[in-house]
């Protein structure tokens, strides 16, 4: 049964069914109700609620509980993020899974409340320190981002590694009609072997994120590596729109994808034969699938609420074989699809 849910209140619900029993968190506009969501909801369902002082804390709560082998999570949103970024370097190099929420908002610096997507080099590309890498999902609707969240918990714990969700301030503040995916049963989640749960029958375990010796230091990062490797050859998702007869396709993501799909069929109807494609994983990126389509394609547009940043992964995925064009707006400003369409026929000219 569908039920009309606000964004945040989905995702949170649905993280809920995931399994998931800890939350921690500081509200931040646009994602203050799912703080206030997990408030009310976590104490029905035997679970932990805490409201921290700032991030700092929040991310530091999260590091801590994420060593006992739970599903954790938090939300957040784009300043709110930049203060969990040290956190959340010493949280992958202690190999924990964890979920964040990001209702990405305007910026640089304290920026505005309105939807963006200029943290997309701060999910991707690791926006605190060391060589490490977090999963990026980003789905385009409110049914996709509350089917998500379980996969996310799944793919946190199969690789042990911190999976990001990236959604914009639109998609956490819309309401849509959301069918609900079904409980998770926690009692048959399995301790998993590294979990700090007391030793006091068992030898003792060690969760940390450093060496002294800069030798088995690297051995840790060569296993995280090797960790990285799996996760890009078996976790890449994508979604094609139309582009097996398209003329230029359009690469775009989250809610900007989402419009463009209205533009592709207005484009179809002026006889301009356009595609979409849609990355879901933001990291580990679809190049070799986007490499693979572009080959009769003649040109490809990426459109994004942010002056370029999935543009660099687009055109290392296209490699040079085909015209890459640039269609952005930034600071809270959505393109309308007025503007995609127009954006569309200058290169189709």
């Amino acid at each position: 049964m569908k039920m009309l849910m606000k964004g945040t209140e989905a995702i949170a619900e649905a993280a809920i069914r995931a399994g998931c029993r800890l939350y921690f968190g500081y509200p931040i506009t646009p994602q203050s109700e799912l703080t206030e969501y997990m408030a009310k909801r976590m104490p029905e369902v035997n679970g932990v609620f805490l409201q921290s002082e700032s991030e700092v804390a929040t991310v530091n709560m999260l590091y801590g509980a994420a060593c006992t082998g739970k599903r954790v999570m938090t939300s957040t949103s784009s300043p709110g993020f930049s203060l969990m970024q040290e956190g959340i370097s010493y949280m992958a190099g202690a190999e924990l899974p964890a979920v964040f929420i990001n209702v990405m908002r305007g910026g640089p610096g304290l920026g505005d409340i309105q939807p963006s997507q200029s943290d997309y080099f701060q999910a991707t590309k690791g926006g605190g320190h060391g060589d490490y890498r977090m999963i990026v999902l980003a789905p385009h609707t409110l049914q996709e981002a509350a089917n998500i969240m379980g996969e996310a918990f799944d793919l946190a714990f199969k690789y042990r590694m911190l999976v990001t969700i990236l959604v914009d301030g639109m998609i956490g503040q819309m309401m849509e009609p959301v069918e609900l995916p079904e409980w998770k049963n926690i009692e048959e989640f399995k301790e998993p072997d590294w979990a700090l749960t007391g030793a006091k029958d068992r030898k003792p375990r060690k969760v940390t994120s450093f060496d002294l010796d800069p030798y088995e230091l690297e051995k840790m990062n060569l296993r995280y590596q090797a960790t990285y490797k799996k996760v890009a050859e078996n976790e890449v998702r994508y979604e094609e729109f139309k582009i097996a007869d398209a003329d230029i396709i359009v690469v775009a993501y989250g809610t900007m994808a989402r419009i463009v799909k209205t533009v592709v069929d207005s484009a179809r109807k002026e006889g301009i034969k356009v595609g979409l494609f849609r990355p879901i994983t933001l990291w580990p990126f679809p190049y070799e699938r986007l490499s693979e389509i572009v080959g009769n394609v003649k040109h490809i547009l990426t459109v994004e609420m942010s002056y370029g940043q999935m543009l660099e992964d687009v055109k290392l995925g296209v490699n040079g074989k085909t015209d890459v064009e640039f269609y952005g707006r930034s600071a809270g400003v959505v393109p309308t699809p007025m503007e995609v369409l127009e954006a569309i026929k200058k290169i189709a000219r």
